[in-house]
């Protein structure tokens, strides 16, 4: 790794996530929880722990609010991540996991979260300025607290860019319109997001390349698409690959997008190639989709599996 200059992560409304197992859900029925774990959670919260992980210096910026606000805290401070979490009032969100151990499928249900105002929103900006300017990369994530304006991820990214700082944005619907408006360094959608955003569908590799270059051609560096089992595409001016994954039991895809965007975060502040990022992504999300609740990969499993990834160039 080639600098000391921390990356920050930025949730605004971040989650307690708490992840319950059952061997069959009974839909209108009693459900007896066999297993079930809580962790600090929110897109930028989760790029942290890769990070962390991988031993990049990071500090997560966000709010947070109340008892579960607390209990966030501490739980990053367990892990060894620095952290600036705002005070706000009310109560940071809980947001459930239900695993069914007999699907194998993953159901969630999220709450809204807190409410801010404008000037709590602009001493968060005052304390984001402050800290960019010692940031190697800045990656802006998730659901915006009910109270935030939908541009409000455009303005922290052109505060960034006024500094030099190179910003990754993953977001979707408004959050995501909005803050592409401001040329981030790079985004990560899912294909879904990705859709819904240049409304139009995308049935083959070859449209889903375009429609990634129309983005490219606004200024956006790289566009990383998730696209579930079917793997990513990685998408520069010149360049797309598509990595496909090696096979796993998918036991929970929570986190395995943060994981891919930590992935890229390292593969930039390293210098890798398109090709060895589109690997490095790949295997991060891959791993941590095999992975119970929103445990993550970790560098020495990523750094195991990189060599299983499938390549196709475009």
């Amino acid at each position: 790794m080639k600098t000391d200059a921390p990356v920050i992560t930025v949730t605004l409304n971040p989650a307690l996530d708490k992840t319950v197992t059952v061997e069959q859900f009974e839909y209108g029925g009693l459900n007896r929880i066999k297993e079930q774990r809580t962790d600090a959670g929110g897109k930028g919260i989760n790029v942290a722990k890769v990070l962390r992980h991988f031993e990049v210096n990071v500090n997560a910026l966000g709010f947070a609010a109340g008892y579960q606000g607390k209990i966030i805290k501490d739980k990053l401070e367990e892990l060894g991540i620095r952290s600036t979490l705002l005070e706000v009032p009310g109560e940071t969100r809980v947001n459930l996991k239900m695993v069914d151990e007999s699907t194998r499928r993953t159901t969630e249900l999220n709450e809204p979260g807190f409410m801010v105002n404008e000037a709590l929103l602009e001493q968060f900006k005052n304390a984001f300025r402050s800290h960019a300017a010692e940031a190697s990369i800045i990656v802006l994530g998730g659901s915006i607290p009910p109270g935030t304006p939908s541009n409000y991820y455009r303005t922290l990214i052109e505060n960034a860019k006024e500094q030099g700082i190179r910003t990754i944005l993953d977001a979707d619907g408004e959050a995501l319109a909005h803050g592409i408006e401001a040329i981030p360094f790079a985004i990560k959608p899912n294909i879904h997001e990705l859709e819904a955003l240049l409304e139009d569908k995308f049935d083959s590799t070859e449209r889903l390349i375009a429609a990634s270059r129309t983005l490219i051609d606004r200024g956006i560096e790289y566009v990383l698409v998730s696209m579930g089992a079917e793997g990513s595409l990685l998408v520069s001016k010149h360049e797309a690959v598509k990595a496909s994954p090696f096979p796993i039991t998918p036991i929970s895809t929570v986190g395995a997008g943060d994981s891919m965007v930590a992935a890229m975060v390292y593969s930039f502040l390293d210098g890798k190639s398109i090709e060895d990022t589109a690997r490095w992504t790949s295997a991060a999300g891959t791993i941590t989709a095999s992975k119970p609740g929103t445990q993550v990969c970790t560098l020495q499993e990523v750094q195991q599996s990189i060599h299983l990834v499938t390549l196709t160039y475009y």
